[in-house]
């Protein structure tokens, strides 16, 4: 499987010792090389790419604040002299944060992780919970819920806490998978277990639904409605 990846970075050296770095893994096929966002705004607009290693501090846009100009995005890996901004990365849910300098095993760690991410087709993300990262399978999350700046994310494994809003963790959700119900919450379609005009029941937990999402809920209802 080869991986058609960008490098986006204002320095010239690094985007040489990146480029290195790609070359040398063997799956990866570099499509560009970007001195600034605008240039990888172009070239995600114009050609399919699968993975982005992307610096932070440049010039005229930060590498996060790119991320949030983009509808569609590839896998995203940070490549970044600082630690400083690990946390809103990962709310990005960007797949790695390699500090500089780069060694070539981190390197390859986290271009192989890239590679299966691709390969399952991304079933999952990262949320920060506690002091580390928690991984959250699409299969395995029931519903999130929205409380003032954090989110419960409900889980078969449990319940996770983590500082993001629920837009930020609504857009990395197939929306064929999950559908939002109400201001405070989104629920996983497959674990929804009843449903009436007010609320619906996933397990022993009773989730309102709101008048502004109710009609397409019950279309979902409708469209998948065993008749006779």
């Amino acid at each position: 499987m080869s991986i058609r990846c960008i490098i986006v970075d204002d320095e010239p050296l690094a985007r040489e010792g990146l480029e290195r770095l790609v070359n040398e893994a063997g799956f990866l096929e570099l499509a560009a090389l970007c001195g600034s966002a605008m240039e990888a705004n172009r070239v995600l607009s114009e050609e399919q790419i699968d993975l982005m290693f992307l610096d932070i501090q440049m010039p005229r846009m930060r590498g996060t604040d790119f991320l949030r100009t983009l509808e569609v995005k590839p896998q995203v890996i940070i490549t970044s002299a600082y630690a400083d901004f690990a946390l809103e990365g990962f709310e990005l849910n960007v797949l790695d944060y390699l500090l500089k300098p780069i060694t070539p095993e981190r390197f390859l760690k986290a271009a192989n992780r890239a590679r299966e991410v691709l390969a399952k087709g991304g079933d999952y993300f990262f949320v920060r919970s506690g002091n580390g990262f928690e991984k959250i399978t699409f299969d395995e999350l029931l519903f999130i819920e929205a409380a003032q700046n954090y989110c419960a994310l409900h889980t078969t494994r449990g319940k996770f806490l983590t500082l993001s809003t629920i837009h930020a963790l609504e857009e990395q959700l197939p929306p064929e998978r999950f559908l939002r119900v109400q201001k405070s919450y989104i629920v996983s379609v497959q674990k929804i277990h009843s449903v009436n005009a007010l609320e619906l029941t996933i397990g022993e937990h009773r989730i309102p639904v709101s008048k502004n999402y109710k009609e397409a809920l019950l279309a979902l209802v409708d469209k998948r409605l065993l008749r006779k």
